[in-house]
C-alpha cells in the first residue's frame, strides 16, 4: 500500500504511517494492541516517556518475533519523574528492550530546560552516542524551531505537531518552515473532527469525498493528512479500522477535495474557537461565584 517511506534530512526512512501508543496507558492491552498493530502491517511505532507504556510496547516488540530491523521506533523525553536526556534516553532503550530507537524528540519545547540550545545539545549528544538514528522535536512552533536552528549542529529530523483540517490554518506556517528547513512534519490527532467534534462543517465534504471514492469519512481525513506531506500518527484498538487506515494510502484526493476540506476546515476552526471561548467564560463564572459564594459565607467583603 502507498504509505511510501519517507526520507529525512539525516539521511535514514520513516515510514509514512505509525502506531501510536498515547491513549493505550500501561499493562496488558498495550502490549496485545501493540502486537494487533504490527500483525496487521504497521511497521512504525511511536511511544513516549509519558505514556508510561515503553516497557509493554518492548514486550509486544520482543513477541512480534521481528527482527530490529523490521520495526520504526520512535519515542520521546517528556521530563518524566525530573530526570534529564542522558537518563531518560537510557532508560527508554532499556525499557524498550533494544540498544537504539530510530528516532527521540523533545517532547515540548517547554521540556528545553535550561533553554532550548543547550536541551539541543544535549539531544546531538544522544545521536552521536548511537542511542538514537534520527532526533526531533514535538510541538515546537517556528519561533522555537529559528531558535533551535540558530545554534544546532544536527537539524531535527522531524517536528510532530497536532494536525488536522481545524486546525490547519494556525499550523501552516510551522508546516512551511519546516518545509523550507528540510524538517518532516509527522501529525498527530489527525481524526479529532470525526472522534472529538462531530457536527461540524467539514462533515459534509468528508461524506461527500468519502462517498464518490466508496471509503470512510476516517479514512479521507488520514489521505488529506497525507496530501499535506505528513507522516501520519494513529491509533485504534479495532483491527478493521487499522486495516482501513492502511488502505487510505491508496486514496488521491483532487485538488478540489483538498480545497473543499481546507476551507470547511478554516470555518470549523472560528466556530472551535468560539466553543473554546465560551467555555472558558462559563469555567471562569463557575469560579468567581464559586469564590463569591464562599466569601460570603465567611462574612469577607469583596467590595
Amino acid at each position: 500500500m502507498p504509505w511510501e517511506s519517507i526520507k529525512l534530512n539525516s539521511g535514514y526512512y520513516i515510514p509514512s504511517i505509525g502506531f501510536g501508543t498515547w491513549t493505550l496507558g500501561n499493562g496488558q492491552g498495550p502490549i496485545d494492541q501493540v502486537e494487533q498493530a504490527l500483525e496487521n502491517g504497521y511497521n512504525h511505532i511511536d511511544t513516549a516517556q509519558s505514556y508510561r507504556n515503553e516497557g509493554e510496547t518492548g514486550v509486544a516488540l520482543k513477541e512480534s518475533g521481528l527482527t530490529r530491523s523490521d520495526v520504526f521506533v520512535t519515542t520521546k523525553y517528556s521530563g518524566t519523574n525530573g530526570l534529564d536526556i542522558p537518563t531518560s534516553i537510557r532508560n527508554s532503550v532499556n525499557s524498550l528492550g533494544i540498544s537504539y530507537v530510530d528516532l527521540y524528540l523533545v517532547h515540548s519545547p517547554r521540556l528545553a530546560v535550561p533553554d532550548i540550545p543547550t536541551c539541543w545539545a544535549q539531544m546531538e549528544k544522544v545521536k552521536e552516542d548511537g542511542l538514537a538514528k534520527s532526533i526531533g522535536i514535538s510541538n515546537f512552533g517556528v519561533q522555537d524551531m529559528e531558535i533551535l536552528l540558530g545554534s544546532a549542529k544536527v537539524k531535527p529530523a522531524v517536528n510532530q505537531i497536532l494536525l488536522h483540517p481545524y486546525v490547519y490554518r494556525q499550523q501552516k506556517p510551522i508546516l512551511e518552515y519546516a518545509a523550507k528547513n528540510g524538517i518532516v512534519i509527522e501529525a498527530y490527532s489527525a481524526l479529532i473532527p470525526i472522534t472529538k467534534l462531530p457536527g461540524g462543517p467539514l462533515d459534509k465534504p468528508l461524506n461527500e469525498i468519502a462517498a464518490k471514492f466508496g471509503v470512510t469519512a476516517d479514512q479521507v481525513l488520514l489521505a488529506w493528512t497525507k496530501a499535506k506531506g505528513a507522516v501520519v500518527v494513529t491509533t485504534s484498538s479495532k483491527k478493521t479500522r487499522l486495516q482501513g487506515y492502511l488502505a487510505a494510502g491508496d486514496i488521491t484526493l483532487s485538488l478540489e477535495d483538498i480545497a473543499a476540506i481546507d476551507a470547511a476546515g478554516a470555518l470549523g476552526e472560528k466556530k472551535v474557537n468560539m466553543k473554546t471561548i465560551l467555555k472558558r467564560v462559563v469555567v471562569g463564572a463557575i469560579a468567581c461565584t464559586a469564590v463569591f459564594g464562599a466569601c460570603n459565607f465567611l462574612g469577607i467583603s469583596m467590595l
